[in-house]
Formats: C-alpha cells, structure tokens, sequence
C-alpha cells in the first residue's frame, strides 16, 4: 500500500481505514465505500482469502491482515503492521463479532466469554493499541459496531448483548477520555441487516433447554428465519456511517434500520417513564437535607452535550 499524508484530512488527503471483520457484512459495505471514495483501507479477517476480489479490484489502496479479534495479545502487532504500511490510521473499525442464541441457563461461561472477547476485549485491545498514534495526530476516529442489542436485550439474546452492552458502556467513557486529543467515538447501533449474521453456522446456537422452549421457541425461530430476508440494506448502513462521520456535530451514537429507531425509542421512553415514576422514592434514600454535588464526569457529559448542540 502508497504510503501518503499524514496531515488532517482535507479533500485531497484521503483516510485510511482498519476495519475489523471486513470480508463480510456492514464491514465489507464500508470497506467497499471507503475503497471507491478514493479511500485507504486495511481489512482484517479470520479468513484473508475472502479479500483476493478486493486486492484484484483495488491494488494497493487495500491490504488484507489475518487477525481473529479474540487474540487480544496480537493486537499491538496489528496497528504496527497497519501503520508500517500507510503511515497512519484515521478511522478504526471494530466491526468483527458473531451472535448467539440461548437462555442464561444453557450457556456456559466458555460462550459467555467468547461474546466478550468478540465484542469487548477484542475491541478494546486494538483501540488501547492506536490510540498513541491518534493522540499523536490529534485527530482520529473509533467506530464501534454495537446493536439495538446493546441498549436493549430480550430472552435468548442475553449473551450476546452482554458483550454489546459492555461495549457501549466501555465506549461511552472512552468518548470523554479522548475528546480532549480530538478524536472521536461513535457506536453504532443496527438492527437486523442483510448478512451473514442469522446463517446457519454463523449464528451460535446453545443447546435447547426443553424448560425454556415456551419462552424462547418463537425467538429461536425468528432469528434462524431471518436469514436472507432482513431489511436491513449493508451498503446503506455505509452510507449513513459516512454521513455521520464527515460531520461536525456528530453524536455519540448512531442507530440504524427503521427496527433501531423504534425500539430505541420506545426502551428510552420506557426507562424514562420508569425513572420518572420512582423519582420520590428513589430520592428519598439519601440522607434527609443533603444535596448531590455536580460531579467531574457530570461536568463532561455537559460539555460533550454542549459541543454537540
């Protein structure tokens, strides 16, 4: 790959992408719009066969890495080797990870631990290993691909969206520590897109509890018949990504598909209700007279609200 510029970019000063997962999916989308908006991008899989058409198509402004997020400790090595090559990494994609279906009671801490080590220790290795270079280029973006599974959760799903939540809390608090080095977060959050996702051998399914099948019998079988007719378009969702990152006022988080905004906003109108309601009650365990102070990190947070608006 051409090493180039590494000064902020401006339109002639192309980004460079690394893009976790990106033989498939929301991650092959991006790199796609990336690579034909004049883009660099390194994509990393488990598999890097799965990127000979992206080589052929676009020479040397794409180079594939073998990298299974899970290997926390090879994680360094992946941004030397990116920067190595280009000089620079302007955007960070954490989009590799994997689903997985089954009750609290069928999945075992082995799986438990793999959907964090997708969707947390892996991410979060990578991100401790570029940001140095960020910093250092006072600019630059994280991208973490969440869910709506990870502000909202539901039988069957609770293994998965343990490690998105995670994911989104861990992030939340990186947005604040960075903002100073002008780099930016942003989760995104999908629903159900048109990938791979829900196949057969893609998707982890526990072995079924038969005290459970009335509670998750219909849950189980929604997200097998998925497969292929989700509504979700892949290239859209890159679309919007990009939209959002090129702009200014970009928020902390960005859902996607028609599902996300309807389930988003109906689980924040429900917690708020919820808080609403207790509010006295919830109050009245602090000691009678006192008052909470405005804290450090509510300080940030009203910065950040403020820079936005």
């Amino acid at each position: 790959m051409t090493e180039h510029n590494t000064t902020a970019r401006t339109a002639h000063h192309p980004r460079t992408w690394l893009i976790t997962g990106a033989s498939s999916g929301i991650g092959r989308a991006l790199t796609v719009a990336a690579l034909d908006a004049g883009d660099f991008v390194i994509g990393t899989a488990r598999r890097p066969e799965r990127f000979n058409d992206l080589v052929d198509r676009y020479g040397d402004r794409f180079t594939a890495l073998a990298h299974d997020v899970r290997n926390t400790d090879r994680a360094p090595e992946i941004i030397r080797q990116a920067l190595d090559l280009t000089g620079r990494i302007d955007v960070l994609v954490n989009n590799a990870g994997g689903g997985q279906v089954g009750t609290a009671e069928e999945i075992g801490d082995a799986d438990l631990r793999d959907m964090l080590d997708q969707h947390l220790f892996g991410p979060a290795a990578l991100v401790r290993a570029v940001l140095p270079h960020m910093r250092a280029a006072h600019s630059g973006t994280i991208v973490q691909m969440s869910s709506q599974g990870g502000r909202l959760s539901f039988p069957a799903v609770g293994s998965y969206s343990a490690g998105k939540f995670a994911l989104e809390g861990w992030s939340e608090a990186l947005a604040g520590e960075v903002r100073p080095f002008g780099i930016r977060v942003l989760i995104v959050e999908p629903s159900r897109f048109r990938t791979g996702f829900n196949a057969p051998g893609v998707l982890k399914t526990a072995s079924v509890n038969p005290n459970y099948e009335e509670v998750t019998g219909a849950i189980r079988a929604d997200m097998a018949d998925a497969d292929g007719l989700q509504e979700g378009d892949p290239a859209r969702a890159a679309l919007a990504i990009r939209r959002v990152l090129d702009m200014e006022d970009a928020p902390l988080r960005l859902p996607l598909g028609a599902e996300a905004v309807g389930n988003l906003t109906r689980a924040y109108r429900a917690a708020l209700t919820d808080v609403e309601r207790l509010a006295e009650l919830s109050a009245s365990a602090d000691f009678p007279g006192t008052t909470a102070p405005v804290r450090a990190f509510q300080r940030s947070v009203d910065d950040a609200a403020t820079a936005v608006d």
